[in-house]
């Protein structure tokens, strides 16, 4: 698979620490990590050999309309994509990429804890995972939700300060979506976030529904 990191905006400063967290789990899980922040990569020949494409905390415009073309192409491909924390803060007017990815970010509190309410412990990215989650993190607010969701974790807005979206604030999900999958998880803006078991276990699970394993 390959990790996509390229910033226009904001460049977080737990990209590094997320690679690394992928890198691993690929050595222990016996799949392939490539690693980029340069969108010449996005043409069909570029992306032909990854089973699926991560978009690790991106933000604004990373891609040109050749480069869109050929990923939503690799996408109708039956190829995979996975979103990792601003992946929503990506590509605003790119109106297909909003309907991919599934929402778009809307603002965020002061990192505080607050509890994940576990919906689904049957997917690989949830299966495992207490149903009630609780940890520290930046907690994104949502607009422009995609009705094809399915939705594997919200948050519990009761728990913290300055949540949004109300009793359903979606916070993890997924969707099959152009002849391709996809899956995003909010969380990952904290260094410490990929160093915590659970939240690599949560990754791992993404990671293999994005690549086709279920």
């Amino acid at each position: 698979m390959l990790i996509f990191s390229k910033t226009s905006g904001f460049r977080h400063e737990s990209i590094p620490a997320g690679i690394r967290a992928i890198q691993t789990l690929g050595q222990q899980h016996n799949f392939r990590v490539d690693t980029t922040t340069n969108a010449g990569r996005f043409t069909t020949t570029g992306l032909q050999p990854y089973q699926a494409v991560i978009f690790l905390s991106t933000t604004q415009d990373v891609l040109n309309e050749e480069q869109q073309t050929a990923f939503e192409q690799y996408i109708r491909g039956g190829r995979g994509f996975m979103g990792v924390h601003a992946a929503t803060d990506t590509e605003y007017n790119w109106a297909w990429y909003g309907r991919l990815v599934g929402a778009y970010f809307n603002g965020h509190p002061a990192i505080q804890t607050a509890t994940i309410q576990v919906l689904n412990d049957t997917h690989p990215a949830t299966a495992g995972l207490p149903a009630q989650w609780t940890r520290t993190d930046e907690w994104y607010n949502f607009r422009d939700l995609s009705p094809t969701l399915t939705v594997l974790a919200t948050l519990d807005e009761r728990t913290y300060s300055g949540g949004t979206n109300g009793s359903n604030h979606p916070i993890a999900w997924y969707h099959e979506f152009a002849g391709g999958r996809a899956f995003y998880t909010a969380g990952g803006h904290t260094t410490e976030s990929f160093s915590e078991p659970l939240f690599q276990q949560h990754l791992l699970g993404g990671i293999r529904y994005a690549i086709g394993q279920k």
